[in-house]
């Protein structure tokens, strides 16, 4: 799962936001002066980073969360989920769609004092989008021209004996820059969606230090340009953070540092927020939902959002033992994702029912007929399939609240279905990510996925088409692909919206994954915070935060 970040001022975009509620809260007023607040500090829930901080290299939360604060892109995301709108960006203009014209504030910063400019951009595109490289979210600069000259496929994967083949160039064709503020961005074909993708982390600017040193090197110590620098980075134990003092866009800090504890069990920092050893969890454990302890133990310190987010059981689909449709929807129909909801989570979260998450813009609520708890239909499609043979391992990270819901998805599968399933926990997050990108995953494993920016495009291209950046499983569809393909060349968002309906009729025939419930957050944050605001996709805005 990734997170999301951040369209338009000069140029009029379509997409708007789905409303997400933004938690706004107000605690006891504990040396909430001026001075306090400006030079104040606090401590924060994260978990350990999968790779090296490299926002295209970033595809999920841990990392990500970092990412969208040491960065700052084009666009951005408001918190309220209103329409996209220019950041790093003075005007994005196009006239048909395919050629974009962008002109970038001047004299910004990095964090080493370089200033950012066009060619900051189009070399860290170039970068990302040459296969060699391996950013694992190349795949977003498909729709810049000359991609299918940069970017080549490795025929049987990272472990495999075949290398990719040498791409034909290194740099994008369609990309140039003008002078030090403006670059040009021609596309292979009109696609009415790239301005709203700008805010996604992929497409953060890299300062020249990057390319003097391996990305491993940089990413332990990245260089952004965004309203924090960081200061420090120990595995497994904390990311220290600390304001930039020559940011000059809009969302400037309003404290100076902040540290990211890095937790194993979410009970452990649950804890520590109650006794005031931790200013802000972004979801309280499980186990405090029953009967809404957490809202008693927290008061008016307890924020409830609904998020853009979807939780999600994937299938190898590189294993043989599951290339079966009929295998992986008798899976899905045995899942009572009701009793899910309401047993587990207590209410919070609500049973999943559509591909993509209905609070995204061109998204259909109730297409995912695979969803459905249909336990004689799911006996008959098993039967069909051939059955299953042996032990079906669900995996899971276990240091965030997932082993009770995937122990009670195991459990109705086997309840169901006769098939012997458990839920096997992986220690840590980050071992746990690397698992899947590796594609060593033996049987079912949590996915899900926080959209990266407000549009149905953003369901279907990363997971569900052929080679995305965080199609894990492998899943292949050459008619998916294609209508994908036609959806994101489509001359207006309601002409592509039809098309990827179009394409999710097929994933949905196919079910490569198992949407289960869509997101609610429940987060919380300590006394000496006065003000706190949650981004549209349930982050913290760590530049709302007053003391």
């Amino acid at each position: 799962m990734r997170v999301s970040k951040r369209a338009s001022g000069a140029l009029a975009v379509g997409a708007a936001f789905a409303l997400v509620a933004s938690g706004c809260s107000s605690g006891n007023d504990d040396g909430g002066n001026a001075s306090a607040s400006k030079d104040g500090a606090i401590v924060i829930d994260g978990t350990q980073p999968e790779n090296p901080l490299v926002p295209a290299n970033t595809t999920e939360t841990g990392g990500g969360k970092i990412i969208d604060w040491v960065w700052s892109g084009l666009v951005e995301y408001p918190n309220n989920g209103g329409a996209p709108r220019n950041l790093l960006a003075e005007s994005i203009e196009t006239s048909d769609s395919k050629v974009f014209k962008i002109k970038i504030k001047p004299n910004t910063k990095f964090h080493d004092g370089t200033t950012v400019k066009a060619e900051s951009f189009v070399k860290a595109w170039n970068w990302a989008a040459y296969g060699p490289n391996g950013a694992q979210n190349a795949s977003f600069f498909a729709d810049i021209q000359g991609f299918n000259d940069t970017y080549t496929e490795d025929p049987d994967g990272p472990d495999g004996p075949k290398k990719a083949p040498e791409p034909a160039k290194k740099e994008l064709s369609g990309l140039k820059v003008i002078d030090d503020w403006n670059f040009e961005v021609t596309l292979s074909a009109p696609t009415s969606v790239f301005p709203t993708k700008l805010g996604y982390s992929a497409f953060m600017p890299l300062p020249d230090a990057f390319f003097n040193m391996t990305p491993a090197e940089f990413g332990k110590k990245p260089i952004g340009n965004g309203p924090v620098s960081l200061v420090s980075w120990q595995d497994d134990v904390e990311i220290k953070l600390t304001r930039f003092d020559d940011y000059s866009l809009r969302d400037k800090m309003k404290i100076k540092d902040v540290t990211v504890k890095i937790y194993q069990d979410d009970t452990a920092a649950y804890n520590d927020l109650l006794a005031g050893n931790l200013d802000f969890q972004q979801q309280v454990p499980v186990s405090s939902l029953a009967g809404d302890k957490w809202k008693s133990d927290l008061g008016d310190r307890a924020i409830a959002s609904t998020t853009p987010s979807t939780g999600i059981i994937a299938f190898p689909i590189y294993d043989k033992r599951f290339t079966n449709p009929k295998l992986r929807k008798a899976i899905s129909l045995s899942i009572n994702r009701q009793e899910i909801t309401d047993r587990i989570f207590f209410g919070n979260r609500k049973p999943a029912d559509s591909w993509a998450n209905p609070l995204t813009p061109g998204a259909e609520p109730g297409n995912c007929t695979a969803c459905k708890f249909d336990p004689t239909q799911a006996k008959q499609l098993l039967q069909e399939a051939g059955g299953f043979q042996g032990k079906l391992t669900l995996s899971y990270n276990a240091d965030a609240s997932h082993k009770e819901w995937m122990e009670a998805v195991a459990q109705q599968i086997k309840t169901n279905l006769g098939i012997d399933a458990v839920a096997v926990g992986v220690p840590t997050f980050a071992v746990f990510r690397a698992n899947i990108n590796a594609y060593k995953m033996t049987g079912l494993y949590r996915a899900g996925w926080q959209q990266d920016y407000p549009d149905v495009e953003n369901w279907i291209n990363p997971l569900y088409v052929t080679g995305g950046s965080s199609n894990d499983g492998k899943y292949s569809n050459p008619q998916v692909d294609a209508l994908a393909k036609e959806a994101s060349a489509a001359p207006s968002l309601e002409e592509a919206h039809k098309k990827f309906a179009e394409a999710v009729k097929l994933i949905d025939q196919d079910v490569p994954t198992m949407p289960i419930y869509f997101g609610g957050q429940q987060s919380g944050h300590s006394e000496k915070i006065k003000k706190i605001e949650l981004t549209n996709v349930g982050e913290l805005d760590i530049t709302s935060v007053e003391l």
